[in-house]
C-alpha cells in the first residue's frame, strides 16, 4: 500500500492567524505533518509526503502545487497499487485507528471528517478518483456507488477530527500527548473553562 500525506508547505493552516503568526503557523503545521508521518510508519508502512513545495522532511516528497483533487488524482492514476490518502492535520491519530481504516474491506474506504470533509481515502480500485471540493464525504459515496464499487466508512474520533480553527485546538490539548500538544503547549495555550461551562483555549 502506498500511503501519501498532502500537505500544504506554503501558507498552510490560514484559519489559525487569530491565534498564530504566519512562521507559528508553518511551525506548529509541520509539528503536525511530521507526528502523523511517524503515526503511519508505526503501522508499518513508509509515507510519502505530497506537498505543494519543495520541503526537507526525514520521508520522501512529492512536489505537486496544483489543487489538492489534481495531485491526489494524478498519483492514483499513476499507482498499480492500493493508496491511502491521510491529511496531514490529523493530530490525534493513532497507530490503531489508521489500521482500522488500512485492515477494512471494501473497494474505497473512507474516514469523514466534521463539518462534510473526508480525512483518510483508502483506494483499491483503479478507477477511483477523488474530489475534495465542497461536501467531499458525499462526494465520494456518490463517485463510488456510481462505479458500483464497495464502500466501507469508518467511524473514529480520532481520524475525524482535523485542525483548522481555533476551537480544534481545544481538542488537541484534552486528546493527545504527542508532538502537536507539546508544541502548543510549549507556545503557552492551555485549556480553559468558561462560566458556560464550554471548553476554549487560551494562550498566556
Amino acid at each position: 500500500m502506498y500511503v501519501v500525506v498532502p500537505f500544504d508547505a506554503r501558507d498552510p493552516k490560514t484559519r489559525l492567524s487569530a491565534l498564530l503568526d504566519s512562521d507559528e503557523r508553518q511551525r506548529f503545521a509541520r509539528a503536525m505533518l511530521e507526528d502523523l508521518c511517524r503515526t503511519v510508519e508505526q503501522t508499518g508502512h513508509e509515507p510519502t509526503v505530497l506537498a505543494t513545495a519543495d520541503l526537507d522532511v526525514e520521508w520522501p516528497v512529492r512536489v505537486d502545487d496544483r489543487s489538492l483533487s489534481a495531485a491526489v488524482n494524478a498519483v492514483l492514476a499513476e499507482r498499480d497499487e492500493p493508496v491511502a490518502v491521510v491529511m496531514a492535520d490529523l493530530a490525534l491519530a493513532t497507530p490503531d485507528a489508521l489500521e482500522r481504516v488500512f485492515d477494512a474491506d471494501g473497494d474505497v474506504v473512507l474516514v469523514p471528517g466534521r463539518g462534510g470533509g473526508t480525512n483518510v481515502v483508502l483506494a483499491r480500485h483503479p478507477d477511483f478518483r477523488v474530489d475534495y471540493h465542497g461536501v467531499s464525504i458525499r462526494d465520494h459515496r456518490e463517485r463510488a456507488a456510481a462505479a458500483d464499487l464497495a464502500t466501507t466508512s469508518v467511524d473514529s474520533f480520532r481520524l475525524s477530527t482535523d485542525v483548522d480553527d481555533p476551537s480544534d485546538l481545544t481538542e488537541v490539548l484534552l486528546h493527545s500527548d504527542g508532538a502537536p500538544a507539546t508544541w502548543l503547549i510549549d507556545h503557552g495555550f492551555a485549556v480553559e473553562v468558561q462560566s458556560d461551562g464550554m471548553t476554549t483555549v487560551r494562550r498566556d
